[in-house]
């Protein structure tokens, strides 16, 4: 009987107990839920904010904006510091990668709805044994902290802001986590959240997502990653810094080798695999993505301000909404431009400086060193403004600061020197070196396919083909010589070489030929223009008059101030690079001016099409005008003497070519534009300041600076097939010519009035080039 007593009282106890733990259980299912909610709904704001239904149904990062060339390859990005990020999508990543992450990083990846209890209880085993070398963050949760961030302080609520262990402060930032895991779980598939953490991660180094450290770290791309590769990229998660390859080698390799032994862990690769991977040493293609490196830096940039004008005014933000810019520029005419300006360049850098001799660089018209040059140029620096402001009641100081010593990295042609030198010294150091700028375009199109804007972005920055303006010299005459023939004047019209004067406010203008003589001779306007002779182009000035001649110019695209003087003959007024091509481009394209342009259309990131640019045309000249110009032009290489002839050979077999020269005075800037039936191209080369130039003017001129960056530019692009770009001759117009271009035929009239003075003196001289 007590027995049977006994055993009620155990049953009635223990029915207690599990009627208690099941209440306790209850409970703190109901505690955990309300929890859940306060924490989601940030009750009386103490948890923090959390994202939005909106926000999690559409998780917006900041992507990089992506610059195109016409054959589809990458250019550049804008982006801010921290967000160059280009999305990839599933299908574009190698199963070496996903294996890889999923079985470092969360092997029930497939199984669990964003939390996954089993993970939580190691991560609570290894807070109790001291041993976190497990976590419990699933790939879900972890696309939740990149996303949302939600350990900033904007989400901290009054709990947080006020609590101090933070352990407890961790449990509710997890929490957060755990529910927009949740969240993220139920609104995307397995294959976009895991797309969308690879985007989302951070590989170090201002290289975010999976695309761009696929590019900076291996070259690749990655769909192309190799194990080894995959490998390093998801060792890098877990520390970007500790264990990047290229800074920490060593480091980089243990973890690729624990990322390794994960998959040989759970069946993705064998073990014989892992014995041969392992032992393979890491080997990186590395290049930090800037504006200084790669294709066309300094389009880029040019590119950069006209698209920020552009996003500003249409509501989009460049360096953030991730848009898509395809521009005309071809990758390979542009790698070739870029080619032959270095290859040029560097010779003639070297040429110069041993003209130079140990002397300064920078003369005034009597071949004087110009005092103070230095000095006077490095107070108008960003520099000098900032130590006036630093050291405004002690002025001494600014001076000795600009020739203190320091370490710095400067650019050579032979690569970047390490070395010590002072702000005053650098100065002059770069003082010395000449520029250069380079442009083509498809003269039937509009569309530029190459720019080149100077020798290096990284530490000359300003743009020599748009930005950049100098006096063209004889590459102006053209223009001239087209008001001339427009106004019914035939390439063979013949005119003396002799003395021409001009009545200008102040006196008289005297232009002088080149070497400084008349020679007496009748040569027709083509010749004259091949030749460059000053004196027979500042007679059609005379002719057709100044002002014809400006209105000429700006139809033919040159937008800077010209002034409608005699003087304006032999190129006196400055224009741009960006303005001579164009305008040259005219004649090609049968008279119809079509401005030069650089972007074809903007796309959104999803594809959509935000705007076109359509090409600006209208007729400048007629097709007959177009064409005689033309003919001209080709006198450079068809005339003796002339301007083109000292061209490769091989350019001008089976080709028409149109081209011109230019020299500035004191050889302060050398030109050459030259034009074919596919492309019309230009290069500029002189110094960063007028004064800076070669000491005489032969070595100087535009037959010898910039003739050869042209000529080997046509060289590259005519062997490579894949250009399309093709030798022949100008298309000629539907329409019989109205005047005779046989000069051994015409019978027209010419200019005998002219008197004959011939060996005379340079007086006051705008000498141009006879080359």
């Amino acid at each position: 009987m007590a027995t049977e007593k006994n055993t009620d009282s155990n049953f009635k106890w223990f029915s207690m107990l599990v009627k208690a733990l099941w209440a306790g259980f209850a409970l703190t299912v109901v505690m955990v839920f309300i929890y859940v909610f306060a924490v989601k709904g940030d009750w009386f704001g103490l948890f923090g904010g959390m994202p939005s239904v909106k926000a999690l149904e559409n998780p917006e990062n900041e992507l990089a904006s992506e610059l195109y060339s016409a054959d589809q390859v990458l250019l550049g990005k804008y982006y801010r510091p921290n967000s160059n990020r280009t999305p990839a999508q599933f299908q574009d990543l190698s199963p070496n990668l996903v294996h890889a992450l999923t079985s470092t990083e969360d092997i029930r990846f497939e199984k669990h709805s964003g939390i996954d209890p089993i993970g939580i209880l190691r991560a609570i085993t290894g807070v109790i044994t001291f041993n976190r070398s497990g976590g419990g963050s699933t790939l879900s949760q972890q696309l939740a902290k990149n996303l949302f961030n939600t350990r900033q302080e904007d989400y901290d609520g009054a709990i947080l802001k006020r609590i101090t262990n933070n352990d407890l402060k961790t449990v509710i930032q997890k929490s957060k986590e755990w529910i927009i895991a949740v969240e993220l779980e139920k609104n995307f598939t397995k294959e976009e959240i895991m797309a969308m953490y690879l985007n989302t991660v951070d590989f170090g180094g201002n290289t975010f997502g999976i695309n761009v450290a696929s590019r900076t770290f291996f070259n690749t791309t990655p769909d192309s990653l190799e194990i080894h590769e995959a490998a390093v990229l998801v060792g890098l998660v877990q520390a970007p810094s500790f264990y990047n390859p290229v800074r920490n080698p060593e480091n980089s390799k243990r973890r690729r080798d624990v990322v390794l032994g994960q998959m040989e862990k759970y069946g993705y690769i064998t073990e014989e695999a892992l014995d041969t991977l392992i032992q393979q040493p890491i080997e990186v293609d590395y290049e930090v993505q800037n504006q200084n490196v790669g294709l066309a830096t300094y389009f880029r940039t040019v590119t950069g301000n006209f698209l920020r004008d552009w996003a500003n005014d249409n509501g989009y933000d460049l360096y953030g909404d991730g848009l898509r810019i395809f521009t005309t520029i071809d990758s390979r005419l542009q790698a070739y431009a870029e080619e032959a300006v270095t290859e040029q360049m560097k010779s003639l850098q070297k040429r110069f400086i041993e003209h130079l001799g140990g002397r300064p660089p920078w003369i005034d018209e009597n071949k004087e060193v110009i005092p103070n040059f230095i000095q006077d140029r490095l107070r108008n620096t960003q520099l000098y403004r900032e130590l006036q402001v630093k050291y405004s009641d002690y002025p001494d100081s600014v001076e000795i600061a600009l020739n203190l010593p320091k370490p710095m990295t400067i650019f050579s042609w032979d690569g970047e020197i390490d070395t010590v030198m002072s702000s005053m010294d650098s100065l002059r150091y770069y003082k010395h070196f000449l520029q250069s700028g380079f442009m083509a375009m498809d003269p039937n199109t509009g569309h530029i396919k190459a720019w080149v804007g100077g020798i290096n972005h990284k530490y000359f920055k300003f743009d020599h083909v748009k930005y950049g303006r100098r006096q063209p010299g004889s590459t102006f005459k053209p223009i001239v010589y087209a008001t001339a023939i427009e106004n019914g004047y035939s390439p063979c019209y013949t005119l003396m070489d002799a003395k021409v004067t001009f009545d200008i406010p102040g006196g008289k203008w005297t232009p002088q030929n080149a070497m400084g003589k008349y020679t007496g001779q009748q040569m027709t306007i083509r010749k004259a223009m091949a030749n460059s002779v000053n004196s027979i182009t500042a007679k059609m000035m005379e002719k057709v008059g100044p002002p014809e001649v400006v209105k000429m110019a700006k139809r033919l695209g040159i937008e800077s101030e010209l002034q409608a003087v005699p003087a304006l003959c032999l190129g006196v007024n400055d224009v741009s690079l960006f303005e001579l091509v164009g305008a040259y481009s005219t004649f090609v394209n049968k008279g119809t001016h079509i401005s030069p342009f650089f972007i074809t259309r903007i796309e959104d990131k999803n594809g959509n099409i935000l705007q076109e640019f359509p090409p600006k045309t209208f007729e400048a000249i007629n097709e007959e005008t177009a064409y005689l110009m033309l003919h001209m032009l080709k006198g450079a290489i068809e005339e003796e003497g002339g301007a083109a002839m000292g061209l490769d050979y091989e350019l001008k077999v089976d080709n028409e070519i149109g081209a011109k020269t230019g020299t500035t005075q004191n050889a302060s800037d050398g030109w050459f534009i030259g034009v074919t039936k596919d492309l019309a191209a230009g290069a500029w080369v002189g110094g960063d300041d007028r004064s800076i130039h070669f000491r005489d003017w032969v070595s100087g001129q535009g037959s010898r600076t910039a003739r050869p960056i042209w000529n080997s530019f046509m060289q590259k692009v005519y062997n490579d097939p894949e250009t399309h770009i093709t030798k022949g001759p100008f298309p000629r117009p539907i329409r019989r010519l109205s005047v005779e271009i046989d000069c051994d035929q015409y019978q027209g009239i010419s200019d005998e009035s002219d008197s004959l003075e011939i060996d005379l003196p340079i007086n006051t001289v705008n000498p141009d080039d006879i080359l």
